[in-house]
């Protein structure tokens, strides 16, 4: 797959099949935990979609027995090792909100094909998609908290307010318990549950007729519906998810 140097791609897998791309966190050995690297891989694969109007829809799923476990707690601990200033972390964390950006803001429309565990960073990831498709296994938890962070990483509190609720958003941050994907569907954190082995048949669904539509008119409905959910961007905290992170982080190492 040339287009997108596959060669060059360690933990992130893409190809692309006609109009559609199909990615893939490829590190399974860690449960698909989002590390600087693969972010860096993701960026490289997303950023340039908008100049690749041939790509009409992009399906993000994970390999191995789970979508992804979160962000590297590990790297975070090793960043704030070789710098306590936090500018390492801050980087990483950085690239996170570009990466979802990037998934927010593509033409092309995204969707989301989670199995497994879906936690953290990694239920960020899916929220950014515009359609989301979970096994009936799947189970989601937003672990922030318990771990003594801020819930900030990729911009996500914004976007799962607006997708998910308040009330309901406040519950599963300040309690972190783990909820199951009939759940994630009636907050609207899942469009669709399946059998996890009718996920592929689930995305195709959506693929068929998303691809019979004029080439012009799902970019013209992502903007104008990206438009209304971020009506309120000039007061998005998730801006200063990086700062966040970094000042909450040496707390919790002491």
């Amino acid at each position: 797959m040339t287009a997108f140097t596959q060669d060059r791609l360690k933990t992130v897998r893409a190809d692309l099949e006609g109009p559609v791309l199909r990615v893939r966190l490829n590190n399974p050995e860690t449960g698909n935990t989002l590390t600087a690297d693969m972010l860096e891989e993701l960026l490289a694969v997303l950023a340039p979609l908008n100049d690749r109007p041939e790509i009409r829809v992009v399906v993000l799923s994970g390999e191995g027995d789970d979508f992804c476990l979160g962000a590297d707690r590990e790297e975070f601990a090793a960043s704030l090792g070789a710098d306590p200033t936090g500018a390492g972390l801050r980087v990483i964390v950085d690239r996170a909100r570009r990466v979802c950006e990037a998934l927010d803001t593509a033409n092309a429309v995204t969707v989301a094909r989670l199995h497994g565990r879906v936690t953290g960073a990694g239920l960020a990831l899916a929220v950014f998609c515009d359609l989301r498709v979970g096994a009936d296994t799947c189970r989601f938890r937003l672990p922030e908290v318990a771990l003594g962070v801020a819930p900030a990483w990729g911009g996500v509190l914004p976007r799962l307010l607006n997708e998910a609720g308040a009330a309901a958003v406040r519950e599963l941050i300040l309690t972190c318990a783990s909820f199951d994907a009939a759940r994630a569907e009636r907050m609207s954190l899942l469009h669709k549950v399946v059998p996890a082995d009718e996920l592929d048949a689930a995305v195709d669904g959506w693929t068929g007729p998303l691809l019979r539509r004029p080439p012009g008119a799902l970019p013209l409905a992502k903007q104008v519906l990206g438009a209304y959910s971020r009506g309120g961007r000039l007061a998005d905290g998730g801006l200063l998810d990086a700062q966040l992170l970094s000042a909450a982080a040496p707390c919790r190492a002491g």
